[in-house]
């Protein structure tokens, strides 16, 4: 038998082996690997692997539990045997899953130890060489050590063939064609050539493809216009002129732009959206019907979702102002049709949605307020109208959001309610509606939130815990809807912030080192995703924050620079958005504090300066705005601990405690409490400290490094055991501080 001829005799092209947890990883490489098109020049060319195909498929991918630790199942060692290739998906977890390293040494027992290929998906290869980095490892022992003549494993080392999918590294593209190459037995610049040229052909139509549909529906608009004014006769010929040219436009905003995402095309994406806005602002308001005119309204709704999801704020406004007429001309027309109530509502929320973005809360409050009045009108003809409940939830929540930014908790409370009362009906009524229980869960985390301004961390982490279960259960329910995934990862984060509030340090760290992992994972699978990126560089800083606490420098600063890193990209991408800023913020504050851990006063000064810096500016347009104000806080006073000039120091103490001084809503906010006890201390007011003590003790507050604080000036601070036997009735579990 010829080698040419092996390759028919196998039925599957290859094997997938991986860690069930790693399955995400196993889903993409088999679906890549399965709708892979080798490019046509390479068809039937002959190589040592064989006659190369059209397609890699079959691939076999493991989804089933094996039977038992001996026995690798018959399945699968049929499956083996009938497969010419192995691909070993390598991580810490696949190197230590027992079941990848049978199937590893089943295969070379089966004497095709050349056709074992790796992609290394996380970890380290040959990690277990490095001294205190074994867990690291991510090849399976039969992948590091060859077999003898009787298929058992030796000590003589082996180095796999491995395509390489981290960051920085081949990356998932060319990892994939590394192994397609090496199953082919072709050359990977041969084939990434290929690839190359295919590409470029395939972009160069797609932006043939957008420049043709953008120069036809130009020209069908004009013509649409053109005709509208000619003779009655010409009527229906225009209005047909005109559908289809808003029909192109649909095209252009839906199918061709999912296809240009596919191949990265973002600058045609944004031509095409551009394009769609001049012809939509170009179309007259009046002589349409009031079908054209809602289609129009829903395709500008759309654009400026896209553009708001992008970052683009000033462009997301102005798609959505265009909607906001249209759909205001069909509520008005019509005030006892629910379904345009709905429309229009959902459109002036959208503008709040981008007025808060942009850090306008005055005009984010009207707008909601103007959603809210819209949505209420239409309560008498749609009281049964769950969608219109939905929506009227999620303006409560919005309201309550910007009252809160504005320091008026007192009044942000009955807001967030109303939003937790409707979520429940809702919910109720369709425990399978992912949304409402998602609305419902965000219900929860406000009024945790409230909770723990007012000084009670008991309620607090109770309302946090009870949004962690909603949220867990629906990324439960679709594991690959990252949005869900994102939810669950965030208040995974505010929760562990809130118990290491309460002095458990450890289940804080846990917790929050849990969302550093998972939104790693997330910005893997959507890089171009900037909740995820910025979810990654907050949760890095806040866990930074408890590493350094519990006394692991390094750890702290690798994660503080990791943090800072990011958010130097997306600060620089969009400077108006006020959470990144102040969150950026935050990471130079987290990375003062390791400078002072460190010894290195001047460099903590620089780097306290460079917070207040982007705070200051921030607290002028939201100084009731609480992470703000908190933020500044712990600047200005962290930046004393570090002055050389007493006087200086002095000064930056008084104003902290003076602004504190001076807030009226929130004030039992544990957080500001013990920055007024810190600012007290330095200012050598220690009888007007202790006397603030007692109701932080009170609230159950052991925060390490407040903590830290009062064992520097000698104050005595025991634990509450009334709180944690309040809080073990709500968690479960007490404290160990």
């Amino acid at each position: 038998m010829t080698q040419a001829s092996v390759i028919p005799d196998f039925r599957y092209r290859a094997f997938i082996s991986y860690s069930h947890q790693d399955k995400s990883w196993a889903g993409w490489l088999h679906k890549a690997l399965e709708t892979y098109a080798i490019p046509k020049r390479l068809v039937g060319q002959t190589t040592a692997a064989g006659v190369i195909p059209k397609r890699l498929a079959p691939i076999f991918r493991d989804r089933d539990e094996l039977a038992s630790a001996t026995d690798l199942g018959r399945k699968v060692n049929e499956a083996l045997a009938q497969s010419a290739n192995l691909i070993v998906i390598c991580s810490p977890r696949s190197a230590a899953s027992h079941w990848v390293n049978e199937e590893v040494l089943a295969f070379k027992q089966l004497g095709r130890s050349e056709n074992i290929f790796c992609l290394i998906a996380d970890g380290e290869p040959n990690a277990t060489a490095l001294p205190g980095r074994e867990t690291e490892e991510c090849f399976a022992q039969a992948l590091r050590f060859t077999v003898d003549a009787g298929g058992r494993l030796t000590d003589r080392p082996t180095e796999p063939i491995a395509a390489d999918a981290r960051p920085g590294k081949d990356g998932k593209t060319n990892a994939k064609l590394k192994l397609i190459a090496g199953m082919l037995d072709i050359g990977f610049d041969a084939l990434k050539h290929r690839e190359l040229q295919r590409r470029n052909r395939r972009m160069a139509a797609l932006a043939t493809l957008a420049l043709i549909v953008m120069a036809v529906t130009t020209t069908l608009a004009i013509m649409a216009v053109i005709a509208r004014h000619a003779a009655v006769v010409a009527s229906h010929a225009a209005e047909r002129r005109q559908k289809q040219a808003e029909a192109l436009v649909d095209f252009m905003l839906g199918d061709l732009n999912d296809k240009l995402a596919q191949v990265a095309r973002q600058d045609i994406m944004e031509a095409v959206d551009d394009h769609a806005m001049d012809y939509f602002q170009s179309l007259p308001t009046t002589d349409v019907t009031d079908e054209a005119l809602a289609q129009r309204a829903k395709t500008l709704e759309k654009i400026g979702v896209v553009r708001l999801n992008q970052g683009h704020l000033s462009a997301a406004m102005t798609s959505f102002q265009a909607a906001s007429k249209l759909a205001a001309t069909l509520a008005e027309a019509k005030p006892a049709d629910t379904k345009r109530q709905l429309v229009y509502g959902r459109i002036l929320a959208y503008i709040g949605m981008t007025h808060w973005d942009q850090g306008q809360l005055d005009l984010a409050q009207q707008s909601f307020e103007s959603a809210q009045t819209v949505l209420q009108r239409a309560v008498p003809t749609g009281a049964n109208d769950l969608s219109l409940q939905f929506q009227l939830a999620t303006v409560d929540n919005n309201i309550g959001h910007v009252l809160e930014a504005r320091g008026r908790l007192d009044e942000a409370l009955a807001p967030y309610r109303s939003t937790l009362a409707l979520s429940q009906q809702l919910v109720a009524a369709k425990p399978d509606n992912t949304d409402w229980a998602d609305q419902l869960g965000d219900a929860h985390n406000n009024l945790g939130k409230l909770a723990l301004m007012r000084g009670d961390l008991a309620t607090a982490v109770a309302e946090y815990t009870a949004d962690d279960a909603i949220e867990a259960t629906l990324a439960a329910r679709d594991p690959r809807d990252n949005d869900k995934r994102n939810n669950m990862v965030k208040v995974h984060a505010i929760l562990g912030r809130t118990q290491a509030l309460t002095g458990d340090i450890e289940t804080g760290m846990r917790d929050l080192q849990q969302a550093v992992d998972m939104s790693t994972q997330l910005t893997k699978v959507d890089p171009s995703n900037t909740d995820f990126q910025e979810d990654l560089a907050l949760y890095s800083s806040q866990l930074a924050r408890l590493r350094r606490l519990s006394g692991d420098l390094p750890a702290a600063q690798a994660l503080t620079a990791q943090s800072l890193a990011i958010f130097r990209v997306l600060t620089k991408q969009d400077p108006a958005n006020v959470g990144w800023q102040r969150e950026f913020a935050e990471a130079h504050i987290a990375q003062a504090a390791l400078s002072r851990a460190a010894g290195e006063a001047d460099v903590a000064h620089t780097q306290a300066q460079a917070a207040l810096a982007i705070l200051d500016p921030l607290r002028a347009k939201q100084p009731d705005d609480r992470a703000t104000l908190l933020a500044a806080m712990g600047a200005k006073l962290l930046l004393a601990t570090v002055s050389s000039d007493a006087q200086a120091a002095q000064t930056l103490s008084n104003d902290a405690l003076n602004t504190m001084q001076a807030i009226r809503s929130g004030s039992s906010d544990p957080r500001l409490v013990a920055l007024r006890v810190e600012a007290l201390l330095a200012l050598g007011r220690k009888a007007e400290a202790q006397s603030a003590i007692q109701p932080l003790w009170s609230s159950g507050y052991r925060d390490a490094a407040f903590v830290a604080i009062l064992q520097r000036a000698q104050i005595a601070y025991p634990v509450n055991a009334a709180f944690q036997q309040k809080l073990l009735a709500v968690t479960g579990r007490g404290d160990h501080p």
